[in-house]
C-alpha cells in the first residue's frame, strides 16, 4: 500500500486547492477493492481480504498526510454507501451507463482484442468509483491521465442526479526510475515517500539526465537551473526531495552520505586501478570502454554480450555516478574520473 511519488503528483496538486481554502475529500475504496481497480492492467487484479484493506487504508492515510493537510482533509470509506445498496438499485445503476461506453477504456478493449479476458466485475469499476462522486457532491475531482474515464463517468452520474457536474482535473502520470513505464511498485520502479532518507536519496540518483527534468516540472513544480551541471542538478533534486518527505537535515545528511560512498573525489583516494586517458582512442564508446577498463584494469576479457546484458543494460556501470545505458553512446573520460564497472571492480582515469 505505500505510496510512491508518482502518487504525490496527483496530492501535490490537491494540497494547492486546500491552500486556497478548499476542503480535501479522501476516499478510501474500501469497497471497491474488493473489485480491484483495472486501470492500466493487462490482467485482473486479485480481490483483497476486508482485513488486508483496513490496513492498507491506515498506512495510505499516514503517508498521504506527509502531502495534505490533515486538518483539511476528511476521509470517508465508499462501503458506507455500496454494503447497503440493494441490488435493484445496482440494476439501475448500471443501466445508466452502456457497454460501448466502457469498451471505450483503452484497457478493455485491448485486452479484448488479444482474446485476454474482462470480468463482468472489472466493469462495474468505472461506474462504482463515477458513483463516489455522487455521494461525496464532489466539486472537482482529482486523478492520474489513466482515471480520466472513470472521472467522466462520475459527472455524467451527477448529471443524471441533478446535480452540478464535477470538474475534472487530470495530472501526468510520472515515469518510474527505469524512465519507460509509469511509477508501480509491482514494477520496482518507484521511490516510497517511506523510504529512509538515504534509499530516497539513492534512487533518485539513478535516473537519466532526460527524466531529471520530468521529475523538477512534476515533483517540484520548476525547472532545474541550466547553468547547473548535469549531475549537480541531480543532487539539488534528490535532496529537495528527501527534504520533503523527511527534514532539512536528513536531506542534507543523505546527500553528504552518497558524495562520501560515490563522488569522485572520495573515489580517487581509493585504491582503484589507474588507467591513462591518453591511451584511449577518440571516438571509443560505452561497450569499447568497459572492455578497455576490464581487460587493462583487472586482466579480465568479457565478450560483448556479457558487458550488454550483465553490466550495462543493468545500469551497473556508471561514470562519476551517472548510469551507462547505451552501449553505443560515445564517452570521453577526463582525468580523474571513476568509472564504476561492478559493485566490486572501479577503474581511476589518469
Amino acid at each position: 500500500p505505500d505510496i510512491h511519488l508518482g502518487h504525490t503528483v496527483v496530492f501535490e496538486k490537491l494540497r494547492q486547492f486546500q491552500e486556497l481554502g478548499h476542503q480535501a475529500v479522501l476516499i478510501i475504496g474500501d469497497f471497491t477493492a474488493a473489485i480491484g481497480d483495472p486501470s492500466g492492467r493487462s490482467a485482473t487484479r486479485p480481490p483483497l481480504s476486508r482485513e488486508a484493506i483496513m490496513a492498507n487504508a491506515e498506512t495510505y492515510t499516514t503517508q498521504a498526510f506527509k502531502v495534505l493537510d490533515e486538518a483539511r482533509t476528511e476521509v470517508v470509506f465508499n462501503g458506507q454507501w455500496f454494503r447497503n445498496m440493494n441490488f435493484e438499485k445496482v440494476l439501475r445503476l448500471n443501466s445508466r451507463v452502456t457497454m460501448q461506453q466502457m469498451l471505450q477504456r483503452d484497457d478493455f478493449r485491448k485486452r479484448i482484442d488479444k482474446g485476454q479476458e474482462v470480468r463482468l466485475h472489472e466493469v462495474q469499476y468505472p461506474i462504482v468509483q463515477g458513483w463516489d462522486s455522487v455521494e461525496v457532491r464532489a466539486d472537482i475531482e482529482l486523478g492520474g491521465t489513466d482515471q480520466l474515464f472513470n472521472l467522466l463517468v462520475g459527472r455524467d452520474l451527477q448529471k443524471e442526479e441533478g446535480m452540478a457536474q464535477q470538474v475534472v482535473m487530470t495530472m501526468p502520470l510520472l515515469e518510474g526510475t527505469d524512465g519507460v513505464r509509469k511509477m508501480s511498485k509491482s514494477y520496482d520502479n518507484y521511490v516510497g515517500v517511506s523510504d529512509l532518507p538515504g534509499e530516497m536519496f539513492g534512487k533518485l540518483m539513478s535516473i537519466s539526465d532526460e527524466l531529471m527534468d520530468r521529475y523538477y516540472l512534476l515533483l517540484l513544480g520548476g525547472r532545474r537551473d541550466e547553468g547547473l551541471h548535469p549531475m549537480e542538478a541531480k543532487k539539488q533534486l534528490a535532496q529537495q526531495i528527501t527534504t520533503r518527505f523527511h527534514s532539512v537535515a536528513e536531506g542534507l545528511a543523505a546527500r553528504e552520505d552518497w558524495e562520501t560512498r560515490f563522488s569522485k573525489k572520495d573515489l580517487a583516494s581509493s585504491d582503484l586501478p589507474g588507467l591513462p586517458t591518453g591511451n584511449l582512442s577518440a571516438d571509443m564508446n560505452v561497450l569499447q570502454l568497459t572492455s578497455y577498463a576490464y581487460q587493462e584494469g583487472f586482466g579480465q576479457k568479457k565478450s560483448n554480450g556479457e558487458l550488454k546484458k550483465q553490466l550495462i543494460a543493468t545500469g551497473a556501470v556508471q561514470l562519476n555516478g551517472e548510469k551507462m545505458t547505451d552501449p553505443n553512446a560515445s564517452v570521453k573520460p577526463q582525468p580523474g574520473d571513476i568509472l564504476r564497472l561492478s559493485k566490486k571492480h572501479s577503474v581511476r582515469f589518469s
